[in-house]
């Protein structure tokens, strides 16, 4: 197993995004008409995770909604992981900032665009109609610093954003690690709605390049391919279920509470050279 897992514990979403990786619909659809678990399963769910990884990534849908999210950053940092959220940032207000204060290590913001109306047009956006700022997104980095946290932001590059040059916006936001992901169509997720946004790879290529000269003032870039993310990544669905991509589409284990964590590990694919390659072993222990 690798040393971090993503626990994608809540299916519903107050966002629009057309390339959502991780709609989880089928999910929903077939195993999980909430979307989620009960509080006391997803609990139960981070509790055997803490036990084999030393990182658990929070993540969605919105995991915002959740309302016992703190709750469960707590026992995962009870057992000694290191606790990070990905978030869209809507809810991320200043009550919400306390409640993860001490429990959060790290928030990655997922941020596509400087531009309201490329958002809008993207879907990232409350209701696909209100997008955030770039003031707005300051405004929250500046509350996760100043509750200890530390700061990661993730930018999907699709055919509407790749050619914005976000130095200046980036350089003012300060993100310990800047993911940069292209695009990616996956069966059953966003099939129907991604194909319009697909980036070639030139363009991607291109994205990175333009935005490289921020390394020489402390932010990590992390270019992350299509083939890159295939497998590359343990995660845990809305169910908690492993799941992988590699055939194109989401490959769903038995439920780790039934089967145990190991079965249920032993029935997804991982290919550790491609966790290794693309930059999925750093520096991410605890305390900032």
């Amino acid at each position: 197993m690798p040393p971090s897992v993503n626990f994608h514990l809540w299916e519903p979403c107050n966002m629009r995004c057309r390339f959502c990786f991780a709609t989880f619909q089928d999910v929903r659809r077939d195993v999980l008409p909430k979307g989620h678990l009960p509080e006391e399963e997803a609990l139960r769910v981070v509790e055997l995770l803490a036990l084999r990884f030393q990182k658990i990534t929070f993540a969605g849908g919105e995991p915002l909604l959740c309302p016992w999210l703190p709750e469960l950053a707590a026992a995962a940092k009870a057992r000694g992981a290191t606790t990070m959220l990905v978030t869209n940032g809507s809810r991320l207000n200043a009550n919400t900032v306390a409640r993860l204060r001490g429990v959060m290590d790290w928030v990655t913001l997922s941020i596509d665009s400087v531009s309201p109306e490329t958002n809008v047009a993207l879907g990232r956006a409350v209701q696909g109609r209100k997008a955030l700022t770039a003031e707005d997104y300051h405004s929250i980095a500046g509350r996760v610093r100043s509750a200890g946290m530390r700061l990661k932001v993730n930018t999907v590059v699709t055919a509407l954003n790749a050619g914005e040059d976000q130095t200046s916006f980036m350089r003012g936001l300060r993100p310990e690690r800047w993911k940069m992901l292209r695009v990616l169509s996956v069966e059953g997720q966003n099939s129907g709605k991604v194909e319009a946004l697909r980036c070639a790879s030139e363009d991607f290529d291109a994205f990175v390049a333009r935005h490289r000269p921020l390394e020489r003032e402390g932010i990590v870039l992390v270019p992350e391919d299509n083939e890159d993310m295939r497998g590359s990544y343990a995660m845990v669905d809305p169910a908690g279920r492993f799941f992988d991509n590699t055939e194109g589409g989401h490959h769903y284990s038995k439920p780790i509470l039934r089967n145990g964590l190991d079965a249920a590990w032993s029935q997804v694919r991982f290919y550790p050279d491609r966790f290794s390659g693309r930059g999925g072993f750093y520096d991410f222990g605890g305390e900032s």
